[in-house]
């Protein structure tokens, strides 16, 4: 049987027209993102989550440009189907559009993804269509804007309607092909979606988006500490981690392992 054909930045955008929702989860890796890949997700996102679940930090704001190009290229070299996105990192697109072609430009180039997303308000709208004007395909991404928790006072569902609206809009007009859709409330999301042509894809945002995204990590029960209201978690693979652990250190102890099947004679 034939492998199915890659998911393009066109295909992608058409889906809004679709009764299937998109699904897009995280990767940082390869393991993770070829397991991905074969359970067919639609899209994989490099997120600068990467600051919170790999490098365990408080926020995504320490994360730079070649830390994410470092993870995207190993993900890239798994992904066969999937379409895969990379994060702009904090500071990598804020100054101009000169330096944010040249930082796009430059995560295409070095990992072979093919779209970038950047978080913004409807300010960001010139950069967006800079982007596009060469080429570069643009994901937006408005509601909550994690690398601008600090401007926002905190973790918030964001709640002001019209700003929203102006946001996701300007996104469009701008070029972008998809908008992400953090931590708003289910029937502004679901305005949104419905007067925008791009597809929306949520994380907090309720069942009115024409997809969805989370961290892998929350979903599959792997991460430690606060998890948010809006994940669910399909597995918990922490705890069966754990598990196999402890049961490898007691054998190692005890001398049970390696037994004489995985030894050589």
């Amino acid at each position: 049987m034939a492998s199915p054909s890659p998911i393009t930045v066109p295909a992608f955008a058409e889906r809004k027209s679709s009764d299937q929702k998109l699904c897009m989860l995280t990767a940082y890796d390869f393991p993770t993102a070829e397991l991905l890949d074969q359970s067919g997700v639609d899209a994989i996102l490099v997120g600068d989550s990467l600051a919170n679940v790999i490098q365990g930090r408080e926020t995504t704001i320490p994360v730079t440009l070649d830390e994410i190009i470092y993870h995207a290229e190993i993900v890239c070299r798994a992904v066969k189907h999937a379409l895969v996105v990379v994060d702009m990192p904090f500071l990598s697109y804020h100054t101009g559009i000169e330096q944010a072609i040249a930082n796009a430009g430059r995560i295409l180039k070095q990992t072979g993804c093919q779209a970038v997303k950047l978080e913004g308000n409807a300010g960001q709208a010139a950069i967006v269509s800079s982007l596009v004007d060469v080429g570069i395909p643009v994901m937006a991404h408005v509601g909550l804007r994690p690398q601008s928790i600090h401007q926002m006072g905190g973790y918030r569902v964001q709640r002001d309607r019209e700003s929203l609206l102006r946001d996701a809009q300007a996104a469009q007009d701008a070029g972008a092909f998809a908008v992400v859709l953090e931590c708003l409330p289910v029937e502004i999301a679901r305005e949104i979606t419905e007067q925008i042509r791009i597809p929306t894809i949520g994380i907090g945002a309720g069942n009115g988006c024409d997809g969805q995204v989370l961290v892998t990590h929350d979903m599959l029960g792997l991460s430690s500490g606060y998890t948010p209201r809006f994940v669910r978690q399909f597995a918990n693979l922490r705890e069966t981690a754990r598990l196999a652990i402890e049961e490898y250190c007691q054998e190692v102890r005890t001398g049970k392992f390696p037994g004489n099947e995985q030894s050589y004679q």
